[in-house]
């Protein structure tokens, strides 16, 4: 489990279609305009300086294969014909300059095609990139083609291998979503198991006392009912969760028999105590009712914290110290859990394709609710969700 940034929803089907998100498009713009303008552009004004109108030509050329860049996220095919044209104009104009140089903002965009369309379109396009060779040929013999072979096929490759990175990283994070789906469904199986059995020996003593005591079966009916509806609202959550077929047995293998219902906000304390077994100072901080609240929200908020330590404990740099705040808020509960750790190179502050951090938003996502995690102005990590009370029973 780590800090990496991600979508494990909607950011599969924008990333199955190759799309960027805006920050990574415009990114991808600055980083090859700028190998662009230092490699091609640098190249164009030294041989061109002897050339009169040619330099002033080659140069609008090299600039607007520098604007071209800023769609081949978005339109990769059409940047790289545009690309791919422009270039051989610089080489028609300035042969000096060889036909690989003048064509590197056409093999930069050919990586981006590999790397974010279909292999098959990707394919045409690297046959289409190879077809100048025997211009590269007649200008540099076989040295000149070899070359020019070798960077286009470098640059075609160089995008299927990102392609299958992101592939790799997508099933990564389905999977732990999958996992997360399936351990919720078998915690809500045993949540709904206990109530029902609870219910069938208040239903049971109702009926025993139903003509002598009137009042201690309405009790037992009113307990029925408001087990019935938590069940209600957990078989809810049980569908959206699209548990897989398993055995966990019935709902209750005997009338009496109470099985004990999974993690609760009531032992938080006891989570709390085994962090602190670690050396961690572990604050805990309870505002607002807490008790009776909806199994599924109680749980999920329970998981939520147990994840946010447990990621406190493998990957906060130097943290020593953690606060967990639960705030109950009528409509709502909220559940903060902030350590003081430092954030090692790399680190994102978005959420996503680490695993405990998928199944904390996978699990808020199934109750209603949201989380957002990432690194504190002032140093820490901060976890912090907000599940919804009303509408679940």
């Amino acid at each position: 489990m780590d800090r990496s940034s991600g979508q494990p929803g909607a950011a599969f089907a924008g990333e199955a279609r190759g799309e960027l998100s805006v920050r990574a498009a415009r990114a991808l713009w600055w980083g090859s305009a700028g190998v662009v303008l230092a490699v091609l552009g640098t190249s164009v004004l030294v041989v061109g300086a002897e050339h009169g109108w040619r330099l002033p030509v080659a140069l609008a050329l090299v600039l607007a294969q520098v604007c071209a860049l800023r769609w081949q996220a978005r339109a990769p095919a059409a940047v790289l014909a545009a690309n791919a044209v422009t270039g051989l104009a610089v080489w028609a104009l300035l042969p000096a300059v060889t036909l690989t140089g003048a064509l590197l903002a056409a093999q930069v965009t050919l990586c981006v095609l590999s790397a974010t369309r279909p292999r098959r379109v990707s394919v045409r396009a690297l046959a289409a990139m190879c077809l100048p060779a025997p211009l590269a040929f007649g200008a540099g013999g076989p040295a000149g083609l070899t070359i020019f072979l070798l960077t286009v096929v470098l640059a075609w490759t160089t995008g299927q291998w990102r392609r299958a990175q992101r592939e790799r990283i997508r099933a990564e994070t389905r999977r732990a979503v999958v996992e997360e789906r399936a351990r919720i469904a078998r915690e809500v199986h045993d949540i709904v198991a206990h109530t029902l059995s609870v219910m069938v020996v208040q239903a049971g003593a109702a009926d025993d006392v139903f003509t002598e005591r009137p009042d201690q079966a309405r009790q037992a009916l009113r307990a029925i009912e408001t087990g019935a509806r938590s069940a209600l609202g957990e078989l809810r959550l049980l569908l959206r969760a699209f548990r897989p077929d398993e055995d966990h047995g019935g709902a209750g293998d005997g009338a009496g028999e109470q099985r004990q219902p999974g993690p609760s906000l009531a032992r938080l304390d006891e989570l709390a105590d085994t962090v602190r077994a670690t050396g961690m100072t572990v604050h805990v901080r309870r505002e607002g009712a807490v008790d009776g609240l909806p199994a599924a929200v109680d749980l999920a908020a329970y998981r939520i914290v147990q994840e946010a330590l447990t990621n406190t404990l493998r990957h906060a740099a130097g943290a020593d110290e953690v606060s967990v705040r639960v705030t109950a808020e009528g409509e709502c509960v909220k559940v903060t859990v902030v350590d003081n750790g430092r954030a090692p190179q790399g680190r994102s502050a978005m959420v996503g394709e680490g695993r405990g951090l998928v199944g904390m938003k996978e699990r808020a996502r199934l109750v209603g609710g949201s989380v957002r995690a990432g690194s504190r102005g002032g140093g820490g990590f901060e976890v912090a969700a907000r599940l919804p009370v009303e509408g679940t029973e």
